[in-house]
């Protein structure tokens, strides 16, 4: 009797096979429904990842198992039930239609590569899209975070994800890896262009504050560099829009649990600067490039509820980049500069492409 083995198993290697390129563009994930049994799941591996929770395991699984997967799905549910679209998540068909135009957008420049999205947590999980990517013949993968700003609770994270995957693969693809693009000059003026175009049909406000997701503060002291990124991204982002420092606030969101986590804190800011006088307050999520939860519910609707029952007359929430044409041009140069030196202006030829087909549906068939 053969011995089992570790790898997953894999289409018969083609000699000779043309090199075909992919790329992968990651976001976060999203519950598949606005239910509490379907954020119960999301959640319970979200909140399982050791990059995300960096508490001891058994104490952690004690709290998010006894209390937290009890108490919070349902109450999570009801938010993103008050953001959801016809067509799904925010956050899904954001990444899926920004995938889609980066394909494009590629394409345009005659660059012949396979895009897919994948989500870190959810479904279209990273392993089935590299999985799908290699089933069309792809032999070489370019990973591409849609997180401008480096993080282990985010980007290391999607890395693990692909280690994970290569770890039991037997043949792995030739793999590159975008880490952060949190000051590349096409990524900020794509921001600026957006923020600058609301500011044209809707006038200025008085404070512009600029709200990123926040992480614990221990993560800064163990050498994570999103703190410094993300203050990076708010300075080049002012510059480029041309504001004074008394027009503009950088502030952290999201917290979660009692530890301390990035200061300023985004909900407090809001309540001081409505008791504070403030009239107008418009705020930008320049670490999100898809609209999602943490956007469309907790600033346009509590960050909102925040300004105007402190004082505040006026709030303003500037959409994420989304499918934004600039920001679109600008992934797909962060894209091409990474993938230079590999063939992508080769176009596959028709064995090469039914030979692709052939193990997209012997992959299928298995699945």
């Amino acid at each position: 009797m053969p011995l089992p083995s570790p790898f997953s198993p894999e289409p018969p290697f083609t000699h000779g096979q043309a090199p075909r390129i992919g790329v992968i563009y990651c976001n976060l994930g999203t519950p598949d429904a606005p239910t509490a049994a379907a954020v119960r799941r999301y959640l319970a591996e979200f909140l399982s990842d050791a990059r995300v929770v960096e508490i001891p395991k058994l104490l952690w699984n004690l709290i998010l198992h006894g209390v937290i997967l009890r108490t919070r799905p349902a109450k999570s549910a009801a938010k993103y039930a008050s953001v959801w679209t016809p067509a799904g998540s925010p956050l899904k068909v954001w990444t899926e239609k920004q995938a889609a135009l980066l394909q494009n957008a590629l394409g345009e420049r005659d660059h012949h590569v396979l895009v897919r999205y994948a989500m870190r947590y959810g479904s279209q999980s990273i392993a089935s899209q590299l999985d799908a990517l290699k089933a069309e013949g792809a032999t070489r993968v370019l990973i591409l975070p849609a997180y401008p700003q480096y993080s282990a609770t985010t980007t290391a994270s999607v890395f693990d994800a692909v280690y994970s995957w290569a770890a039991r693969t037997r043949l792995i693809p030739e793999l590159r890896f975008v880490n952060h693009y949190h000051d590349d000059a096409r990524y900020i003026q794509a921001l600026a262009a957006s923020i600058q175009k609301y500011w044209d049909t809707h006038g200025r406000p008085d404070k512009l504050l600029m709200s990123f997701h926040g992480v614990p503060q221990r993560t800064l002291e163990l050498g994570d560099p999103y703190h410094c990124e993300s203050l990076k991204t708010a300075r080049l982002l002012t510059t480029a829009l041309g504001l004074t420092a008394e027009q503009y606030q950088l502030s952290f969101q999201s917290r979660l649990g009692r530890a301390q986590w990035l200061q300023p804190y985004t909900e407090p800011t809001l309540h001081a600067m409505g008791a504070a006088g403030v009239k107008r307050v418009d705020v930008v999520c320049p670490g999100f490039t898809s609209d999602c939860l943490e956007t469309l519910e907790e600033i346009a609707m509590e960050g909102r509820q925040a300004f105007l029952t402190s004082g505040g007359k006026d709030f303003h929430y500037i959409p994420c980049l989304n499918d934004n044409a600039q920001w679109i041009t600008a992934l797909a140069d962060i894209a091409q500069q990474h993938l230079a030196g590999w063939p992508t202006r080769t176009q596959p030829d028709a064995q090469c492409l039914r030979e692709s087909q052939q193990r997209a549906m012997s992959m299928g068939a298995k699945n």
